[in-house]
């Protein structure tokens, strides 16, 4: 081994205790700024005096969460079974037209300004309609689900089709590949980053598309829970159900982070690996 191996070696072994330190760090750093909110909270309410049906404190919130931790476990597997179907048929619609559209003019130039004009549409407006047609319950709920999740995955998985190299695409073609080929080949592949982008921005949106359906035409989950409370003016309760919602939301969001992190593994190596490059 040369000299310069051997000075280089203590060199990257500091490196990789500063990495290591870094990602314990970033780990942590989430939960730090969360404890930090809740404390500045429960300072401020304490403080101020401000009164529970006005704005509880953090403590009041978690006394509530635990005296009625059943119905909220229950109501909140409710919502999130209902955000789930509708995030699994978003994902399948989604996919499937963003794969049309990516990979077609004629079905863009037909589809896609009808998508924006339907986009533009307030779901709130929807949900009225929605009871009319199927009545109180949980399928409303899912098909508010649904409609808030399927475009974000529809537009990116379009985009990430539709930006394929063309010189690329010619070399597969005089390669012999299909059209069908290229697209699954190359098209569904590089889409597969702007589909995990745009399926964690679905999963959160959903979740709004559940609780707002459920408070307006539902005898069950966190929405409906939450509307009792308020009507009760039981504000703590109504913090509860918001709490545990944003909980299932990080949930899911981590879930897909994982998934996506190991399929697209390829597409973040370089920041997820923690690996270093040599000094030059």
């Amino acid at each position: 081994m040369t000299d310069a191996a051997l000075d280089a070696t203590p060199v990257r072994k500091k490196r990789r205790r500063k990495l290591s330190r870094n990602k314990a760090f970033r780990r942590v750093l989430p939960w730090l700024v969360v404890a930090a909110i809740f404390g500045l909270w429960q300072v401020l309410v304490t403080g101020l005096r401000i009164e529970p049906f006005v704005l509880p404190a953090p403590s009041a919130i978690f006394a509530a969460g635990w005296q009625w931790h059943g119905p909220i476990l229950d109501n909140a597997w409710q919502t999130f079974m209902t955000t789930a179907v509708g995030c699994l048929f978003a994902i399948v619609v989604g996919l499937l037209g963003g794969i049309a559209i990516g990979s077609s003019t004629l079905v863009y130039d037909g589809f896609y300004p009808a998508l924006i004009g339907f986009n533009t549409i307030p779901k709130v407006a929807v949900v009225p309609i929605l009871i009319i047609w199927f009545g109180i319950g949980t399928v409303p709920a899912i098909i508010t689900a649904f409609l808030l999740a399927f475009f974000p995955i529809l537009v990116n998985v379009a985009t990430g089709i539709a930006t394929v190299e063309p010189e690329l695409q010619d070399v597969l073609r005089a390669l012999g590949a299909s059209r069908w080929q290229v697209i699954k080949k190359v098209g569904l592949p590089r889409s597969m980053p702007y589909f995990f982008a745009s399926l964690k921005v679905a999963i959160t949106v959903a979740f709004v598309g559940s609780i707002v359906a459920e408070t307006v035409g539902s005898n069950k989950g966190i929405g409906n829970l939450m509307l009792v409370a308020s009507s009760r003016f039981e504000v703590p309760l109504a913090f509860a159900g918001l709490l545990v919602t944003g909980v299932m939301g990080i949930l899911m969001y981590a879930v897909a982070s994982i998934i996506e992190r190991r399929m697209t593994g390829w597409a973040t190596r370089g920041v997820d690996s923690g690996m270093v490059a040599p000094a030059g």
